[in-house]
């Protein structure tokens, strides 16, 4: 694996040269639903003026406070890429128990996997006794198709499973969130970046939960300047060393898992492929699409979770807040942006294992 190395101090002022009047974000009025709805990236007027005070508020608060005083819970992290900034917590986090056998029992009884039946077919062939696809391959016309699909499940990966199950419902449906049993609880990573802004910015923040005696322990790696994002990417890389590891995000098939991708390919680093991922907004739009009005993370984690965030800085503000810090050299920016990366691992956990309680129910 190669890295490249580069001067980290000139780095920094090039990429503070580069985020000089650059905003990625449009501020709107207050209710003005028109003008939102032209724009992924918009922040209303009272959202806006509330984190520019809070800003303000924190670059007094911290104002000659090191980064280790202001995060005292930290410590340096060493790799081949350099160093980087660790902040770890941990907290305990219940999970449904979703038994493997159960599972795969159930996903043979689906007729429906088989090309050319549909629910309708599926009920005509159960009057008849074919209850799962082993009974279907005494059929005389289902019957090759039938020991096709038993014969890919036997055996296959949960990235396998995953793939055959979306060709014949959907990739949301809850029999592919429910391979993610065929995995020990302790082998999923939650995963979720905070970056510089859109398009091949460097990663500022790198957000990782895992389960560990059944607590969520959260790593935070921090890039104190843009010159650590290699140290941070690897860091982030070794998550997923383990010998089955599979990948949680939310919205991260569109956006976390492309980004680093790209960042990892402009370091001369080597990606992961082939891990299967679990996009919680997907299995999140198809079980309450019609219940809730907004589906982003921060409202599902309040009317789901009952989670209501304290003071928080906005998705799209988090360039603008880091910039402040790369300029000031004041950590206080740094607070918001590692608290609400930390909450959004945290609730992308618990969302997704509320989600798969759905599944135990439906195995």
């Amino acid at each position: 694996m190669t890295v490249l190395n580069a001067s980290g101090p000139r780095i920094g002022s090039l990429w503070q040269q580069r985020m000089d009047g650059i905003c990625e974000y449009e501020v709107v009025r207050d209710g003005n639903v028109f003008a939102t709805g032209f724009s992924n990236r918009f922040v209303c007027t009272s959202e806006h003026d509330t984190a520019r005070q809070y800003l303000a508020d924190l670059l007094g608060r911290y104002a000659g406070r090191s980064i280790e005083e202001v995060f005292p819970e930290g410590r340096e992290y060493s790799n081949d890429g350099g160093a980087c900034f660790l902040l770890e917590n941990s907290s305990p986090l219940c999970h449904p128990d979703v038994d493997p056998d159960t599972f795969l029992s159930a996903l043979f009884d689906d007729l429906t996997l088989v090309r050319g039946i549909g629910k309708a077919t599926e009920t005509k062939l159960r009057v008849r006794g074919y209850r799962n696809l082993w009974d279907l391959m005494k059929h005389p016309k289902f019957r090759i198709e039938a020991e096709r699909i038993a014969g890919s499940i036997s055996g296959a990966s949960s990235a396998e499973i995953m793939e055959i199950i979306g060709k014949r419902h959907s990739r949301s449906h809850l029999k592919v969130l429910g391979t993610a049993c065929l995995h020990e609880p302790e082998e999923l990573v939650f995963l979720d970046i905070e970056t510089m802004g859109l398009f091949s910015r460097p990663i500022i923040l790198f957000g990782i939960g895992f389960l560990k005696h059944h607590q969520l322990v959260i790593r935070q790696y921090l890039v104190r300047d843009v010159a650590e994002e290699p140290a941070a990417l690897l860091a982030t890389m070794e998550h997923f060393s383990m010998e089955n590891p599979a990948l949680v995000t939310f919205n991260g098939k569109a956006f976390d898992a492309p980004y680093i991708s790209d960042r990892l390919a402009y370091y001369g680093m080597e990606s992961i492929r082939g891990i299967p991922h679990y996009d919680v907004l997907h299995f999140s739009r198809r079980r309450w699409k019609d219940r809730f009005p907004s589906l982003r993370l921060s409202a599902l984690e309040n009317e789901i979770l009952d989670v209501h965030r304290g003071e928080d800085v906005p998705g799209q503000m988090v360039p603008e807040f880091y910039e402040t810090y790369l300029r000031s050299g004041n950590s206080g920016p740094l607070v918001p942006i590692i608290e609400h990366n930390r909450q959004d691992v945290e609730s992308l956990a618990r969302l997704f294992f509320s989600l798969m309680g759905d599944v135990v129910g439906n195995c």
